[in-house]
């Protein structure tokens, strides 16, 4: 588990390093930010020259379509009969967690695992929810990077209290601590 619990946050680290050197979306550019310029930007550096004037003017359209769309917040979604579908979807995956095995790396009692499950459950759910809620004010890169840095320092913590667990019985609660913050990082960024 260490050794795949390192692998998992060296890539994490390696997508940190580089995203900085990547543009943001051209369509949340435009669409979110309303930034011509930017979005023009972007699809230079990302398809380099040539001509991408169709696809800005495909986003342009798209902009003209849901200007006039009400942007719902997360209770409104819940209540909309259209996507129930796809939140019992959603729903599904998120509880499907329970499974997922990350209870076991804490190596606590029997008793509690169920508990931990449900947990994870939890605070998948929490991430969705709140990441859905912040994602148009900051921005994917934004919650990519903060994502990405909080999941390399939640590793480190975990694998620091599962190296001394043994040491220290009440670690292994601390460790089920942080493997709910490391999903609701994960959540939230990547």
């Amino acid at each position: 588990w260490n050794v795949l619990l390192s692998f998992s946050g060296l890539v994490a680290l390696i997508q940190l390093l580089f995203l900085p050197f990547f543009p943001e979306s051209p369509p949340y550019l435009l669409l979110q930010k309303g930034d011509k310029a930017g979005c023009l930007k972007a699809m230079k550096q990302l398809w380099g020259e040539g001509n991408y004037h169709t696809e800005f003017d495909d986003l342009l359209k798209e902009k003209a379509i849901t200007k006039g769309t009400k942007i719902m917040n997360v209770l409104e979604v819940l209540r909309e009969p259209s996507v129930s579908r796809q939140l019992c979807t959603m729903l599904l995956l998120i509880l499907s967690l329970q499974l997922c095995g990350l209870s076991a790396t804490a190596n606590l009692p029997e008793s509690i695992i169920p508990y931990v499950s449900l947990g994870v459950s939890i605070s998948e759910l929490i991430s969705v929810i709140f990441c859905s809620s912040i994602i148009d004010r900051f921005g994917r890169r934004i919650l990519l990077c903060g994502g990405y840095l909080l999941m390399a320092l939640i590793l480190v913590l975990l694998e620091t209290s599962l190296l001394l667990s043994d040491q220290f019985l009440w670690l292994r609660y601390c460790s089920v601590i942080l493997i709910f913050l490391f999903i609701i990082a994960y959540g939230i960024g990547p």
